[in-house]
């Protein structure tokens, strides 16, 4: 399978002409009736070959890990985060392959905040902020060496972690004690809003969605929709056990809004990411009057076959909903089909 990128690429190297390739993009969108925005094309796994080196990889850094972390705990973890780094010079830079970018970025950027934590450990509750400081750092550098898409959530998580954390260990006092958890939830939310709107930043710059800006908006729609929801849930008690029917309202009422969002910005990826809140909250609701399993079987059932005719419907949908939306928002999302 071949992205949109690749076939730029080829253009640029001289293998097709630009000509060939639009009129072959034209025919795929011929045949199968949808526009590329409607695809939603993320480049994951180009092959078998691509699992395979991502096991390979994950043999030799976690056993270099075990070895040398016998010798010294920091030693290891910087071997870790080095050869993570080393690896995809190769892989990402020169084979340009997508799934160990994906795992030799997490890995670097995990060997980083863990030996941070190492490193920082006498600070005590400071070495959470130093920790995912110098993870947001690492993030960049990463971004500014390699351009994998996924980097720039990850950066944009590690700097969530950053903020939170640094909230949390500021105002933690005596006084702020009882209404602390209350602000993290708020910030959280905060930082979920912010992502979901650079999200929308990467979006609107690429509408068409044929440049590599489109997976970089996908990996922070995913990253943005846990963020905004998890902070509601907690904050209605859903996750403390006191589920009640209004709550549980207020969640899918959320999540279809969430839903309706997803349809106008073209993005099944912010509203699939948000669906285990809603199934646990299903399930939890139909557990307050029978039994747990088949309650919960009863919720995959109505949430698979709402998401099927969801799919089935999606453009015809979203046609009827971009047409009555101001032109304002009509240039920033993917033109309806």
């Amino acid at each position: 399978m071949y992205t949109d990128e690749d076939l730029n690429s080829a253009v640029d190297k001289g293998i097709f002409t630009a000509s060939s390739v639009d009129e072959f993009r034209r025919d795929q969108l011929l045949t199968k009736h949808v526009t590329i925005a409607d695809e939603e094309n993320i480049r994951l796994i180009g092959g078998f070959n691509d699992i395979f080196i991502v096991i390979a990889c994950a043999l030799l850094l976690f056993s270099s890990l075990w070895a040398v972390k016998t010798i010294d705990p920091r030693l290891g973890l910087a071997t870790f985060a080095v050869l993570s780094w080393a690896l995809a010079e190769f892989f990402v830079l020169k084979r340009k392959m997508a799934f160990p970018a994906i795992m030799l970025l997490l890995a670097f950027i995990g060997g980083v905040f863990n030996l941070s934590m190492e490193v920082f450990s006498t600070l005590g509750e400071q070495a959470v902020i130093a920790a995912t400081g110098a993870s947001v750092i690492a993030a960049y550098c990463h971004w500014r060496r390699f351009r994998v898409p996924i980097t720039i959530a990850v950066g944009t998580a590690a700097t969530a972690g950053f903020i939170v954390s640094s909230f949390v260990s500021t105002f933690t006092t005596p006084e702020m004690i009882n209404v602390l958890t209350d602000w993290i939830l708020v910030v959280i939310f905060a930082c979920g809003i912010s992502t979901f709107l650079f999200a929308m930043y990467w979006d609107a710059s690429d509408r068409e969605r044929v440049t590599s800006r489109t997976d970089t908006a996908f990996w922070l729609h995913l990253l943005s929709a846990p963020l905004i929801i998890h902070p509601i849930f907690l904050g209605v008690g859903i996750l403390n056990g006191e589920e009640s029917i209004s709550s549980i309202a207020i969640i899918i009422t959320l999540y279809l809004l969430m839903s309706l969002v997803s349809i106008i910005i073209d993005r099944r990826a912010f509203m699939v990411s948000s669906l285990v809140y809603v199934l646990y909250a299903l399930s939890s609701l139909m557990s307050m009057y029978g039994d747990v399993g088949t309650n919960f079987a009863m919720t995959g059932v109505a949430i698979g076959a709402a998401l099927l005719l969801l799919s089935a419907l999606w453009h015809p949908v979203r046609g009827l909903i971009v047409t009555v939306l101001p032109n304002a928002v009509k240039q920033l999302v993917p033109d309806a089909k």
